[in-house]
């Protein structure tokens, strides 16, 4: 691979640096962080030791003007700022790493594709289990047919103090797009949200943390439908229990069911039954395949490499924009469907958010 001038917009106090967007560079002898860029002036000079930046910037425009990157990390947690810090690199002709969840809105969320598109760069998304190993075996063997014909996806979310709608935005994202690595694109969604065990209505909404935008809820269950007569189904509720011991998918086949939790590199158990009763079969813990590096840096490290590969290859990385969209248009399909009290098709064709409207 070829030499690339890095960049690194981080929010100190408003997001940071996400989920190890930032260290991930020190993982490739071929990139080098030329400056990086955030409005707290002390997390700035802090993230430029840590990285071995020798620029500072408060204002990441001036920085994308000056430094000239061909890739930035775009590592706040917080979502406020996405859209505007997506636009700005693209125009400046820079290629990105987002930290998830995508955006607010899919009126955004296609914004910042369009934007990517008309400068040709690529957007990938931090969406870490898409390439873990491990996931990807999990893939394989369902269409290797290892529990026969897919017919039923489970996932829940951490279901911690978040339960409900920011668990919904923040953790779900990982669930609908691993839905979607397995079972392709959804076709509609059903749903039902509440609140303190009542049906939520526009008194509930409100301002959710990191920016996120509107939320409500505090308890979900979402129904999708995928092609192939394949369902799945998401739900979070709070219950006081924080564990977050549920969070992970369920895939259940007409002759077994593939079980693990979420996380970067996550146990998988085989139940080689079709009752789905473990009284008939018992759990069979899987291996993981084999040079599957452990850990936050190197599922951080597996998207970047894919980045810079799209970028020379001309390609979409594997986890893309469009993938990011997606997971965004599942997550806000679920108020669509609460306010209307039926199905909604996706994709959405509003690209507002419902509880904005």
């Amino acid at each position: 691979m070829r030499n690339y001038r890095v960049a690194v917009i981080g929010r100190t106090g408003k997001g940071n640096y996400g989920h190890g967007l930032d260290v991930v560079w020190k993982e490739f002898p071929n990139a080098r962080v030329v400056a990086v860029a955030d409005e707290n002036e002390a997390g700035g000079k802090a993230a430029a030791a840590r990285l071995g930046a020798a620029a500072v910037y408060a204002d990441y425009a001036k920085m994308l003007r000056e430094e000239k990157p061909e890739i930035v990390s775009v590592a706040p947690r917080w979502l406020d700022a996405h859209h505007d810090m997506v636009i700005a690199c693209a125009e400046a002709h820079a290629s990105i790493f987002l930290e998830k969840p995508m955006a607010r809105t899919p009126a955004e969320a296609d914004a910042m594709i369009a934007a990517c598109e008309r400068c040709h760069v690529k957007l990938a998304i931090a969406h870490q289990m898409r390439l873990s190993p491990i996931v990807l075996d999990v893939r394989d063997r369902i269409r290797r047919g290892e529990i026969g014909r897919l017919m039923e996806i489970r996932s829940r979310g951490k279901e911690d103090a978040r339960a409900g709608g920011e668990d919904l935005m923040v953790l779900g994202t990982h669930a609908f797009d691993l839905m979607r690595l397995f079972a392709g694109d959804p076709q509609w969604c059903f749903a039902h949200v509440t609140a303190g065990g009542r049906e939520m209505t526009r008194e509930h909404v409100h301002a959710g943390a990191e920016g996120i935008g509107p939320l409500a809820g505090d308890a979900i269950h979402a129904v999708y439908a995928f092609p192939n007569q394949v369902h799945a189904s998401f739900g979070s509720q709070l219950t006081g229990d924080k564990s977050g011991a549920r969070w992970g998918l369920d895939l259940c086949g007409s002759q077994g069911v593939i079980q693990f939790r979420a996380g970067m590199d996550p146990p998988v158990w085989i139940l080689r039954s079709n009752s789905w009763a473990a009284d008939k079969a018992s759990w069979e813990q899987q291996p993981p395949p084999p040079q599957s590096a452990a850990g936050q840096a190197a599922a951080n490290a597996r998207l970047v490499a894919d980045l810079m590969e799209a970028i020379e290859q001309d390609r979409q990385p594997r986890s893309s924009g469009y993938d990011g969209r997606w997971a965004l248009e599942m997550i806000l399909a679920v108020y669509h469907s609460q306010r209307s009290g039926g199905r909604v098709p996706l994709p959405l064709q509003e690209r507002r958010h419902p509880l904005a409207i």
